[in-house]
């Protein structure tokens, strides 16, 4: 079973892939273009942030992407 800290990290690794895959090189304009604060962006994406799901619903709304989506790739 993965500690609380691997998991956050995996889940971190797998908003930083997405926001890459979309097209955003950098987390800040990400956050910026998304009325996000920069350094809570750049914590979830390290997996240094306690994740709330409120949170993460928001950033998926803003990909376009179901919980479903989000976990069934690398969990």
């Amino acid at each position: 079973m993965k500690s609380e800290e691997e998991i956050l990290k995996a889940i971190g690794d797998r908003l930083k892939a997405i926001r890459i895959e979309k097209g955003y090189s950098s987390y800040e304009s990400f956050a910026l273009d998304h009325e996000l604060g920069r350094m809570q962006y750049w914590r979830l994406e390290k997996g240094e942030a306690n994740l709330t799901m409120r949170t993460l619903l928001r950033v998926l709304a803003i990909h376009k992407m179901t919980l479903q989506e989000f976990f069934s790739e690398g969990f």
